[in-house]
């Protein structure tokens, strides 16, 4: 098999500039739910990618949980190797790859963790299963055997099998306030469209076309 042998045109279409919303969370929205509709296998999964203290990039894919005009939520463990980049350092990038409809979104901006009272609100609507997982998952610790992590799981199953799991201290959730956000769209040749919004300081957007 040869790698540089395997291509494909992208021919869904292309993307003016009077086709965009004039604000990008709206337009996110807009291919979000495209997306949705498409029945995409997991349309809300995005790539986390963080920078340690050496300036070494770390990448993962997080599910995204909610976004409004203040910006896109994830949670974790609170002490994951992702929390502690961002402790470092707060700018962080997020990646939607939304292939099947030839289509990226790339978001640049600050992380900040989430008030008490939204991890809470998320936590109590998650399967009580999920929530358990979340406590017995030291997450991004090394363990000797899987059956650790499971033996903890079940533990914590028994131990809560009556009543509500209360929401672990280690626990929460970040926002990503945007500071540029950029879509893609795939076109024929290689002659892709791409747009990017960047946040001017005044709570305004400005739109450049960028070369594929």
């Amino acid at each position: 098999m040869e790698l540089e042998d395997i291509r494909r045109e992208y021919s869904k279409g292309g993307l003016r500039r009077q086709d965009l919303l004039a604000d990008p969370i709206d337009q996110f929205n807009a291919w979000l739910e495209q997306a949705v509709e498409a029945k995409l296998t997991d349309p809300t999964a995005m790539t986390v990618a963080t920078v340690d203290e050496t300036g070494q990039p770390f990448q993962r894919i997080v599910l995204l949980k909610n976004v409004d005009k203040n910006g896109f939520v994830f949670y974790t463990n609170l002490g994951s190797r992702k929390a502690q980049h961002i402790t470092v350092n707060s700018k962080v990038s997020l990646h939607f790859p939304w292939h099947p409809l030839e289509r990226q979104v790339h978001i640049t901006g600050v992380a900040e963790k989430l008030s008490t009272l939204e991890n809470m609100k998320y936590f109590s609507s998650r399967p009580k299963e999920s929530q358990l997982a979340a406590i017995a998952s030291k997450q991004s610790s090394r363990i000797s055997a899987r059956g650790v992590l499971e033996g903890k799981y079940l533990e914590l199953k028994k131990k809560f099998e009556k009543g509500e799991i209360p929401v672990p201290s280690f626990w929460g959730g970040y926002r990503i306030r945007p500071e540029s956000i950029e879509f893609w769209q795939g076109g024929e040749n290689r002659l892709h469209d791409r747009f990017l919004f960047t946040e001017d300081g005044v709570g305004q957007w400005d739109i450049e076309r960028l070369a594929p």
